[in-house]
Order: C-alpha cells, then sequence, then structure tokens
C-alpha cells in the first residue's frame, strides 16, 4: 500500500490596519509562484524520486481569495498514517507576519513547515546578520528556505519525507537557468478565484539596472534568465486547453527579455494560425519604445495592458536612486506609441524620494495630468524594503527603520524622510491620489480615449472604477484590492484583541452597506461622466498637451518645468471623491 505524502502550498496574504486577514471572494493578480511550485512539486511526482510506495497530494491556497481550512490541514497532516509538509510560498515582507502566525499554528500541532519567499530571500542576499523575526522562525522549528527551487525541490520534500529538514536552505547563489523548466501552470479552481481567470507565466527572471529601491536584482540577479519561445507555447497551449487565455507576465521588465521578440512572433502565430485568443499585461521600461518593433508586436500578440515603471518626472531624482535608464525627456513619446498600440498604460510613482516635499510632488502630479497621456497611476511610499540597498544602507547606519514587517507593503511610512514628518508623508501620498483622480482629470483620460481612435470608453470606466472604487472606498491599493471583501472575526492578528461576535457582525454589516453604496454612487457618475463625454461631437477632434507629439529630440516634453508653475488643485479638488 502507498503511503500518502501531502504538500500543501500557501500564499499568505497580510493584515489590514485593523488586523484582519485581506482576502476577497475574487481577487485581481494571481501567484505566478504558487504556479511555478505547483508544477515543479508535480514533476517531482511524475519522476518518482520519493519512491514507489509514495502518494504524493498537491493542495494550493492563495489567501488572498481562499479562506485557509487550518483546522482541516490538520487533521489531514496529521492523521495516523499521513505525513505531509506546508510551504509558505512566495512570501513578500509584508506578508511575513501572516506566515510566521499561519505557520506558528501548524507548528503547534506537530506539522512541518517551510517559508520561502522574498523577505527570506532578501534578508539573506543583503545582511550581514540574519534579523530576528527570521531566527526565531527556526527557534520555531520552521524551515527557511532562501532563493529558487526549480532543481532542489526533489531534494526538500526528500528531506521533508524523511524527517531531516534542515532550519536553512540557501540557493541563492545556485539560480537555475529558466529554459525546459516545469510550466507554471496553476489549477483551474485556483485561477477561477481571480477576477478575469488571468493566469500568469515569468518569461524571465533577473534585471540589470541598479535601481536601489528594488529587490528583484539582488533576490532573481543582474544576469536575466529567460524561457525559450517553445517554453512559452507550451505554456499557453497547457492553459487554452483548460480554458485559460488571459495572462499576466511577471517580468519586471519585459522588453529586457534577450527572447521577447522570439516569444511575441510565437504568440502572434498562436493567434493568427491556431486562432487562441491571447490577452496580455506587461510590465516594461520606460525606454522600450527605442526597441524597435516591439511596441507593435506587443500589441499584435495580445497586449491590452502595459505597466511602466515611470516612478518619478525629476532626473536628478532618478539618477540618484540608480534609475538611470528613465530618461524624463522620452516619457511622452513612448507613452504616445502606447496609446497608438490601444493599450491602457499603467505608471508607477514612487513618493518619499529624499528631495519630495508636499509641494514638488503635487507639482508633480500636476504634470501627470497634464503633460503625460496616461490612464492610469499607481501611487506607492518609497519603501526600504528587505533585499534593497535602500534598506542595507539604513541598516548599516543603524537608522530607524519600523520593525513591523506588515507595514512594507509600499503604503505606509517605515523610516524617516529627510524633508517630511510622517503625518505630511502620508498626507501627500493620499493626496497624490486623490488630485489624479479627481472627476474632472477623469474626464479628460475619457476624452483622451476617444480622440486617439477608442469607439467607447467602456474598459476605461471598469479600470477606474477599480482604482478609485478600491482607494476612496475600500481603502486599500488597487493592487491588493479585489471584488466583494471578506472578514473573519477569528482571523485576526494576534496583537489585536478578538472582537465580540455581535460588535464585529454590527459594524462589519455598515461595512458592507456603506461599500456597496459607495461603489454604486462611483459607478453612476462615471456613467454619467463617460455618456457626456461620449456624445459630445467634438471629441473626436479633442487635443491637450498630452497628446501633441514632442518637439523634436532634444525638446524637453515636461514643459511645466521650465515654464510657468503648474496650478496646483484646489482643496475641494481634491476631496472631490471622498465627499
Amino acid at each position: 500500500m502507498k503511503r500518502s505524502f501531502r504538500v500543501v502550498l500557501i500564499k499568505p496574504s497580510h493584515y489590514d490596519d485593523e488586523g484582519y486577514v485581506i482576502r476577497w471572494m475574487r481577487s485581481c493578480i494571481p501567484s505566478n509562484t504558487l504556479g511555478c511550485l505547483y508544477t515543479i512539486t508535480e514533476a517531482v511526482k511524475t519522476s518518482g524520486r520519493l519512491g514507489a510506495d509514495v502518494d504524493l497530494v498537491i493542495d494550493v491556497y492563495d489567501e488572498i481569495n481562499q479562506r485557509i481550512p487550518v483546522q482541516k490541514i490538520i487533521r489531514q497532516l496529521t492523521a495516523s498514517d499521513a505525513l505531509g509538509v506546508i510551504m509558505m510560498a512566495g512570501v513578500q515582507s509584508n506578508q511575513y507576519p501572516r506566515a510566521i502566525d499561519l505557520s506558528r499554528e501548524f507548528r503547534a500541532a506537530g506539522v512541518t513547515v517551510m517559508i520561502g519567499g522574498f523577505h527570506v530571500s532578501g534578508c539573506l542576499s543583503m545582511l550581514e546578520t540574519i534579523p530576528k523575526d527570521m531566527t526565531d522562525a527556526m527557534d520555531a522549528g520552521i524551515t527557511l528556505v532562501a532563493g529558487e527551487v526549480e532543481e532542489r525541490m526533489g531534494d526538500l520534500l526528500e528531506d521533508a519525507l524523511h524527517g531531516r529538514l534542515k532550519p536553512l536552505y540557501n540557493f541563492l547563489k545556485d539560480l537555475p537557468s529558466l529554459e525546459g523548466q516545469p510550466m507554471p501552470i496553476l489549477p483551474v479552481e485556483t485561477v477561477s478565484r481571480v477576477v478575469g481567470n488571468m493566469t500568469t507565466f515569468d518569461a524571465g527572471r533577473g534585471c540589470p539596472f541598479e535601481c536601489s529601491f528594488c529587490t528583484i536584482i539582488n533576490v532573481q540577479g543582474r544576469k536575466s534568465r529567460w524561457r525559450s519561445a517553445d517554453d512559452v507555447e507550451a505554456i499557453i497551449r497547457e492553459n487554452h486547453r483548460r480554458g485559460l487565455n488571459c495572462y499576466f507576465i511577471t517580468d519586471d521588465d519585459f522588453a529586457r527579455n534577450r527572447n521577447w521578440e522570439a516569444i511575441l512572433d510565437r504568440i502572434i502565430l498562436l493567434r493568427e494560425r491556431d486562432k487562441i485568443r491571447i490577452s496580455l499585461l506587461i510590465q516594461v521600461d520606460t525606454a522600450c519604445h527605442r526597441l524597435p518593433r516591439f511596441i507593435e508586436k506587443a500589441s499584435k500578440a495580445g497586449c491590452r495592458k502595459v505597466f511602466i515603471g515611470l516612478e518619478n518626472v525629476n532626473t536628478a531624482t532618478l539618477k540618484e536612486t540608480g534609475k538611470k535608464q528613465n530618461n524624463v525627456e522620452e516619457y511622452r513619446a513612448m507613452l504616445q506609441a502606447w496609446r497608438k498600440a490601444r493599450a491602457v498604460t499603467y505608471a508607477g510613482y514612487i513618493i518619499g524620494f529624499p528631495n519630495d516635499t508636499y509641494e514638488s510632488v503635487m507639482r508633480d502630479v500636476e504634470i501627470l495630468k497634464n503633460e503625460l497621456p496616461l490612464d492610469l497611476v499607481e501611487f506607492f511610499v518609497l519603501t526600504p524594503l528587505p533585499g534593497s540597498e535602500d534598506h542595507q544602507i539604513l541598516v548599516k547606519e543603524g537608522a530607524w527603520l519600523d520593525p513591523d514587517m506588515n507595514k512594507y507593503d509600499s503604503e505606509h511610512v517605515c523610516f524617516k524622510h529627510s524633508k517630511m514628518s510622517e503625518k505630511e508623508w502620508m498626507r501627500t501620498y493620499n493626496d497624490a491620489w486623490k488630485s489624479f483622480y479627481t472627476f474632472e482629470h477623469i474626464e479628460t483620460i475619457f476624452r483622451r480615449r476617444l480622440a486617439t481612435g477608442e469607439k467607447t470608453v467602456g474598459k476605461m470606466i471598469g479600470q477606474l472604477f477599480w482604482f478609485c472604487g478600491s482607494m476612496f472606498i475600500e481603502k486599500v491599493h488597487p493592487l491588493q484590492a479585489g471584488i466583494f471583501r471578506r472578514k473573519h472575526r477569528s482571523e485576526r492578528r494576534s496583537t489585536f484583541p478578538r472582537e465580540n461576535w455581535l460588535v464585529f457582525s454590527w459594524r462589519r454589516t455598515r461595512e458592507v452597506v456603506s461599500v456597496l453604496a459607495g461603489m454604486a454612487g462611483l459607478f453612476w457618475k462615471l456613467y454619467r461622466i463617460s455618456r457626456k463625454v461620449e456624445k459630445d461631437p467634438g471629441v473626436r477632434a479633442y487635443r491637450d498637451l498630452a497628446l501633441t507629439p514632442p518637439a523634436g529630440k532634444g525638446s524637453h516634453p515636461l514643459q511645466v518645468l521650465t515654464a510657468v508653475p503648474s496650478k496646483q488643485p484646489s482643496a475641494e479638488a481634491i476631496e472631490t471623491l471622498t465627499q
């Protein structure tokens, strides 16, 4: 008879400011790490490495859209004839406290637990000593794993099966090639809990740039590694067989993937020859438009959304942080090229660089609004993430860093700024969101979309509804948001008291009613603005500075920096969406 060996893959969420787990009925972004680990574990199972008498069973849980059945898992792994291990997958720094809380529950029942991901890997890659939160975990019997495990999963599972796991495994100096590795495929039931049934794959890992706030270059390496076009075709065909055709390519910068053209050519072939419907969301740098045919081929391959690491409009600031590849003078040309390809453009913008002040950031937001044809902007608080050069320098200097890893989510202040207090910094962050997403500017976004060839603004309504609803009604960053927030009274951080069930139920009922009413009002307002714009007979001829082609090489597109000071929004305009 075969022995059952159960591998439980868990991607933990993290806590909100009230100590409750952030979880949704449907989430917005799938976990690529879960997909990788699932198929790597499947490969170990298929190889028979654990022995002919072992029946390897794999369970997958993504806590952002699924409640972790702790007691059920404990029963499964502590039954008299059962063996198994829990693997906390892809744990980021802000998810580490939640991963530890879950792990301690499992360890109290005698269950074997491993934790891997960017927090463990980042700390080991950049710090001279192991942080206390990691040594405490190992003291509690939790195994920590740093690095990538494509070629190490068999060793880990053998050690777990035979009860000989070490406290720490460090594979950071042994980064595997990606060609021919198991495909990152998630079970259909896992993908079904993501909005739009979006799934994911990494076409490459690593990044050649030197941004001081980035962890990827120190965890995945500065030497990029890639999957082949054959690998990507196999991923797409397998997912298509399962009815999945919408992808987030998780490469930090797909434009720097050596195989980008071969991969896009293959995807175009699959779309045109085999009639496979494929929709892509990719991440690129601000110089991608300089690559011949890149944007054109990305569009033909089904790229409908593109995230661009804009980060800032101040050239000196970008150079200070190591983001020398960003040429501010080319921002508008690059964005207009993506607009011509009919892609929705997202830009990341970081608040909290050394020279930032409330006034300078609000001025920069006006530049984003008036002079760049951006559809959406995601603002972030500059965060010294473990694994980044910023974090390493602050640790060496003995600077104050917030000890609560739950706050390292790019939405909270975690260190002291030279020019802004914590209160002023958070006011700047919140007002940047409110200033960009005024209803007046939303109308401008709609007009720009129609002026550049869109027939309707339907898809922009959905995108703006998501962003505005997340930030101003649900009070969470759009990247953490989802459809219908789920809370459970028992899933509260151990440092918070458990609420009385009656108090919790009453408060939660009021929250739900308030959110539903707010969302309904927001959608109605966006719909009315869209109808107003679409009915305007002159909208196709609309032009503004953002839609005006740059005058030529060497001209500065951000004329506000050298012309008259930009008009900052009034307090009334900033508060529009929160009234």
